[in-house]
């Protein structure tokens, strides 16, 4: 039976960490909102649930459904090899994805850091003073502690944990590449003081499913709706 994704159709978003971790692993799932009657299923789904998500994305697995992005992953990655079979290997994954979720909010806050209910033109004043902080200050420091990481990993800098490759380092893939379009300037400056992030970031970029998923439709491409939104006004 197919994984069923719910998430926005036109953006990548929180959708996009799932979506990477479904096609690295081969799984066969189904993004339903794209479909042409499947925002309305998956609106049907948040209102009539025994257990609602609050919000996309969520994933349906027969009769579960598994809201947040950090417990999809939680759950895909012990079904599918993308995280250690050990408690204390998976918890620490998990604490890393965790972080993860704190860079991409922060992200988003910068275009939208008094509402998420108000167009970006309406907070452009306070979106400025808070891009600038995000990027001289709080992208470096993000990635300095995930090359912090591959640097202390017992079993190689190749990945953020362990010798194999885990949904985490499918997920800083794609925090990298949502940085390097929101703010390439400050992001190109940040890798040159992280060289493994950065070499991290391009060896996902040519794993054979991953490289077919992103030259594929199936990628949407980023846009300004989503979270990683280009205003080059934000990037200095």
């Amino acid at each position: 039976m197919s994984y069923e994704l719910y998430y926005w159709p036109s953006i990548q978003g929180r959708g996009e960490f799932v979506r990477l971790a479904l096609e690295e692993a081969g799984a066969e799932y189904v993004d339903v909102a794209r479909d042409p009657e499947g925002l309305a299923a998956m609106m049907r789904m948040m209102d009539d649930a025994e257990r609602p998500p609050f919000a996309p994305p969520f994933l349906k697995d027969g009769e579960t459904i598994i809201g947040q992005s950090a417990a999809i992953l939680l759950y895909l990655g012990a079904r599918h090899g993308l995280a250690p079979k050990d408690p204390a290997g998976g918890l620490w994954t998990h604490q890393i994805q965790l972080t993860l979720a704190d860079v991409v909010a922060e992200a988003h806050d910068t275009h939208h850091p008094v509402g998420v209910g108000l167009y970006y033109e309406d907070q452009k004043d306070e979106a400025l003073r808070r891009a600038k902080e995000f990027r001289e200050s709080r992208i470096p420091k993000f990635l300095t502690w995930f090359e912090t990481i591959l640097a202390r990993n017992p079993d190689g800098d190749a990945h953020l944990v362990g010798r194999t490759l885990t949904y985490v380092d499918l997920s800083l893939f794609q925090v990298v590449e949502g940085l390097a379009y929101a703010f390439p300037k400050a992001t190109r400056r940040a890798l040159e003081e992280t060289p493994r992030v950065a070499a991290l970031h391009g060896a996902v970029a040519q794993r054979p499913r991953i490289k077919a998923y992103l030259d594929s439709p199936r990628r949407i491409p980023f846009n300004e709706d989503g979270i990683f939104r280009h205003y080059p006004e934000l990037d200095g």
